[in-house]
C-alpha cells in the first residue's frame, strides 16, 4: 500500500511541475521579480535530485548496518526513484547540449 502511495504521490508532483512549466508566458524578455528564470528551475530539479540521491544513500545504510526499522522494499523503491530521477535529469542535460550544438551550427 506504502508503494502505490508514493507511486501516486511522485505522479502528482510530476503532474504539478507540468501545469506549473505549461503556465509560464511563453516569450517573457526578462524574468520579473519573483518568478523563478529556467537556471532556476534546473538548479532546483538538480538539487531535488540529488536529496533523492542522498536519501537513498542513507536509507541503504542504514538497512545494511542493521537499524530495525528499516525495510528492504523502502531500500529498493527509493533506489529506483533516485535511479529514475537521475536518468530524466541526464535526459535533459542530452537534450540541453543538442539544442545548443543545433544553433552553434546554424548559418549566421
Amino acid at each position: 500500500m506504502t508503494q502505490g502511495v508514493q507511486f501516486n504521490r511522485l505522479m502528482l508532483d510530476m503532474r504539478a511541475m507540468q501545469a506549473d512549466a505549461m503556465s509560464m508566458p511563453k516569450a517573457a524578455a526578462a524574468p520579473e521579480l519573483g518568478q523563478n528564470s529556467f537556471a532556476d528551475m534546473l538548479g532546483q530539479a538538480i538539487g531535488k535530485v540529488h536529496e533523492t540521491q542522498q536519501s537513498s544513500n542513507a536509507l541503504a545504510n542504514a538497512f545494511e548496518v542493521g537499524k530495525g526499522n528499516v525495510d528492504l522494499t523502502d531500500v529498493m523503491i527509493a533506489s529506483q526513484k533516485a535511479s529514475v530521477s537521475f536518468q530524466a535529469l541526464t535526459q535533459v542535460r542530452n537534450k540541453l547540449v543538442q539544442a545548443y550544438q543545433d544553433i552553434m551550427q546554424m548559418p549566421v
